[in-house]
């Protein structure tokens, strides 16, 4: 075998230390240093950052400490926002002050603040100002901000169907289930978006698997038609159960079929209304023709 280190002890033990000086030296000259970082590109990338993962980034340096101190500031007038908003905390519930609070810790660049803010706005009627402060922590990377201003502009008038379906998807790919969902009814009903009920099963798909309920109680419906999934009905009473089991109690979740089994008759019919309301034409045809050619099974007594 042939080696490439020197034979010589003496020239050897030279090699080996310039060796083992220049492997030390690199990393260093060659890692970046993110301490360097300028605040405002700091502050962008830390604008959406949840108070632990704050705290944790203030621990990484004396420079991005510094840089972060608004946010920090932003996030304990987040925290009073809410205590106002919602009479928690010892304190009484006060709109005004909860949205002044929001408002501050907006001006800091929390865009969990300008989430709240916007909330408070469009709750008050001013849908603009609501609008305009969803859009600003949209564009900072919020899932949620980017969520509200999608269902936003899609109930404007006019709808606002390309931008709205741009936003829902760069939140549904962060993992924010509510836009799922939202990203799956409009691929689901054909609404700003070409109709492709198998990627709207693979949107409900995903918002199910993150909690969100009406999104499990759609996947339900999907494996029960067939519709975007293969039929499937042992799947459709698994996640019609698990939407159950999370205990929705209005028309557009499992609550109806609760409703259904208290009410008899009356509430059959009501189920079945808010059922066919939730179905595209293609799946209330199809659901009606099994209906149509339905028959009971001969007892076995």
């Amino acid at each position: 075998m042939i080696s490439l280190i020197p034979k010589s002890s003496k020239t050897r033990a030279s090699y080996l230390n310039s060796t083992e000086k220049h492997q030390s030296s690199s990393p260093s000259s060659s890692s970046p240093d993110f301490s360097a970082l300028p605040y405002d590109v700091l502050g962008r990338i830390a604008a959406s950052f949840t108070p632990p993962n704050l705290r944790a980034a203030s621990l990484v340096c004396r420079a991005w400490r510094d840089a972060l101190k608004p946010l920090r500031e932003a996030m304990v007038l987040l925290m009073w926002g809410k205590r106002f908003k919602h009479g928690r905390g010892g304190v009484q519930a006060n709109l005004s002050k909860a949205l002044d609070s929001f408002l501050k810790g907006a001006a800091r660049g929390s865009t969990l603040s300008m989430v709240d803010a916007g909330l408070i706005y469009w709750e008050m009627g001013k849908k603009e100002e609501a609008i305009a402060w969803y859009r600003r922590a949209a564009k900072l990377g919020d899932p949620a901000a980017q969520c509200n201003l999608a269902i936003s502009i899609l109930q404007a008038d006019p709808p606002i169907f390309e931008e709205a379906i741009d936003w829902l998807y760069k939140a549904s790919v962060a993992g924010h289930a509510r836009a799922q969902y939202q990203l799956a009814l409009c691929l689901h009903q054909g609404r700003g978006v070409e109709q492709n009920p198998q990627e709207a099963a693979h949107w409900y798909q995903r918002a199910a698997k993150g909690g969100y309920v009406r999104a499990m109680y759609n996947t339900s419906l999907c494996y029960s038609l067939g519709e975007g999934l293969w039929q499937s009905h042992s799947l459709a009473r698994k996640w019609m159960k698990r939407a159950a089991d999370c205990g929705r109690g209005d028309d557009e979740g499992c609550g109806v079929f609760g409703a259904g089994h208290q009410g008899g008759e009356t509430a059959a019919a009501h189920v079945k209304d808010a059922i066919i309301r939730k179905l595209s034409a293609a799946s209330r045809d199809k659901a009606m023709l099994l209906v149509d050619n339905w028959r009971a099974l001969p007892s076995s007594c």
